[in-house]
């Protein structure tokens, strides 16, 4: 079975689009990364295939992406960028499709004031568009979104959706129950995926994986391995801590599964899901 980071990201600072990222909020990754970074990490970690997420949002980012992502062999698929809100979005998802390294797209909604974006009924066809074009939706959400998304899988359960860093609970603020009851709920009642990534972020610098573990543990359960797939979300992960070391806590929490399950998670289940081929 090949090995899938279902979610990393490149980007170069002076494109002057990654509003997000400057050197006093993000003093330790606000420089560039690009494919030559990764590459020797992936040889370590013995990961075949990733998918490429947008950091910015711009269709020019997106634009920069495919680009690398025809330069780096490694890069199995891009996720990108496109604006909701602009006249001609449904046709614009037409034309990303239309290219094959595109498999799916990631509005920014963290960063969405509106909890209930994605609810909005003039996003309808964009959404059905998503569907009809057989591209993916990543789901950038955080707790406060879980009530919301669990409308909008109901709304739209044709399309195929995975969540981004397990919903980003808040571990550093031992935030478990309501997140849980919500991912459990999301879980049980559509068929949504989630990523096993970004978990390390939420819990802050003295991570490690006892702390994780019970985290890690809700999504196991609930979503099981094949829905459930590994992301680095390198270079983000770079903040506190590296690309080895969460690797192999992720190895660690998953021990007591099947090989068979550990495939899964590590990546049958983003290949099944993104559409790569072996």
């Amino acid at each position: 079975m090949m090995r899938v980071d279902s979610h990393q990201h490149f980007w170069q600072i002076a494109r002057g689009d990654y509003g997000w990222l400057n050197a006093a909020d993000h003093p330790k990754i606000a420089r560039d990364y690009l494919p030559g970074d990764l590459a020797p990490l992936l040889a370590a970690g013995k990961i075949d295939h990733t998918i490429l997420v947008q950091a910015a949002p711009t269709q020019a980012e997106t634009a920069f992406l495919l680009e690398l992502a025809n330069r780096a062999p490694f890069v199995a698929g891009v996720v990108g960028w496109i604006d909701f809100d602009a006249v001609g979005a449904a046709d614009r998802i037409a034309s990303l499709a239309a290219n094959p390294k595109v498999v799916g797209v990631r509005p920014m909604i963290q960063d969405i004031p509106d909890s209930e974006w994605m609810l909005r009924p003039e996003f309808a066809s964009v959404f059905a568009a998503l569907q009809k074009n057989a591209l993916r939706f990543d789901a950038l959400v955080t707790p406060r979104h879980l009530p919301a998304i669990e409308k909008f899988l109901e709304r739209h359960e044709g399309l195929a959706v995975v969540i981004d860093h397990g919903a980003k609970p808040d571990i550093a603020g031992a935030g478990l129950d309501v997140w849980s009851t919500s991912m459990r709920r999301i879980a049980r009642t559509s068929r949504a995926l989630c990523k096993l990534s970004g978990l390390a972020s939420e819990a802050g610098p003295h991570w490690n994986a006892k702390v994780l573990k019970p985290y890690v543990d809700v999504l196991l359960e609930s979503f099981g391995p094949a829905r459930l797939m590994w992301g680095s979300d390198w270079p983000v992960l770079n903040e506190v801590g590296d690309y080895a070391g969460w690797l192999n806590a992720a190895e660690t929490l998953t021990a007591h599964l099947s090989a068979a399950d550990c495939e899964q998670i590590f990546g049958g289940t983003a290949a099944d899901f993104y559409g790569i081929a072996a």
